[in-house]
């Protein structure tokens, strides 16, 4: 095929260049094409000479306006932490209550405790703080050691078995392991605590064994944590036992084996890595929204 050729159809020269049949046509660069690359070009040459942009070692080339993001960034911070510093004042100066009262910081209280939920307790409790198998929901009002503002604020302060030297102490012995009650005695305790507690409904028949021997029982070796009706006992942040919320799981098998092998949870203290404001924010946060203000008290 020579060069030259003219396309049939649309009267343009052919390159030569032949695909499969299909000839390539030797149409012009569109002038919109090279319209902007005179334009991209004369930006980026203007831009190199006003603003930093070569670097040279350990420096770069600073540009006529002499422009720095660094500068930029600083002075934004600065200004937010000015804007900050008004609310921030107001939130570590006022008490819990008087906080809740405030629907404008309470709107900074929601926005700000969501970041701070999401970074630091979301992993374990889950972003909507529903829990999982070995770790608590804050949303449904049921709480170990108390769920008004100021206990929990302490909890996040000073954590659960944690290294904090305040920390909140929480232990479960392990009654089958360490032989304290045999198998037998272990399975009678699960008996009694599955036909009385609320919400179960896979009851079998093993559950209807042993259970007023497991009445007994209880009352020998669990009671004096876990209360006389085995309702729990904030005070050493031992669970009821008779509600339907359950940390690990209330079928049957898992019970048994948190009363062999015991249990013994752990939450971080939070003092020295979030500072008090922010875990006041973060406390009013799960309290009063996340939990609601008509769970406070139980």
């Amino acid at each position: 095929m020579a060069v030259g050729e003219r396309d049939p159809i649309t009267g343009i020269h052919t390159t030569g260049h032949e695909w499969d049949g299909i000839k390539e046509l030797d149409n012009r660069v569109p002038r919109a094409v090279i319209f902007f690359l005179v334009v991209t070009t004369l930006f980026s040459v203007v831009y190199w000479i006003l603003m930093p942009a070569w670097p040279l070692g350990s420096t770069y080339t600073r540009g006529l306006l002499g422009l720095d993001q660094r500068q930029v960034v600083e002075e934004s911070v600065r200004e937010a932490n000015a804007q900050r510093a008004t609310w921030t004042q107001e939130i570590a100066q006022l008490d819990f209550d008087e906080i809740s009262a405030r629907p404008e910081l309470m709107q900074i209280v929601a926005e700000a405790g969501k970041t701070l939920f999401g970074d630091n307790c979301a992993a374990c409790h889950g972003l909507d703080a529903a829990g999982s198998p070995g770790f608590p929901s804050l949303a449904d009002g049921t709480w170990l050691w108390g769920g008004d503002p100021q206990t929990v604020a302490e909890t996040l302060r000073v954590g659960i078995n944690s290294t904090h030297p305040e920390t909140r102490f929480a232990q479960m012995p392990a009654f089958g392991r360490d032989g304290i009650l045999d198998a037998a005695a272990i399975s009678a305790i699960v008996s009694y605590i599955r036909s009385n507690a609320e919400g179960i409904a896979d009851l079998g028949p093993q559950d209807a064994e042993g259970i007023e021997e497991g009445r007994r029982l209880f009352a020998d070796n669990c009671a004096a944590c876990h209360g006389a009706e085995g309702r729990g006992d904030q005070a050493v942040g031992a669970p009821d036992l008779m509600d339907d919320a359950w940390l690990v799981g209330s079928d049957r098998q898992t019970l048994v084996r948190t009363v062999w092998n015991g249990r013994q949870g752990h939450m971080p203290h939070w003092e020295g890595r979030l500072g008090e404001t922010e875990r006041k924010m973060l406390t009013l946060y799960v309290t009063e929204i996340l939990a609601g203000r008509e769970n406070r008290q139980q």
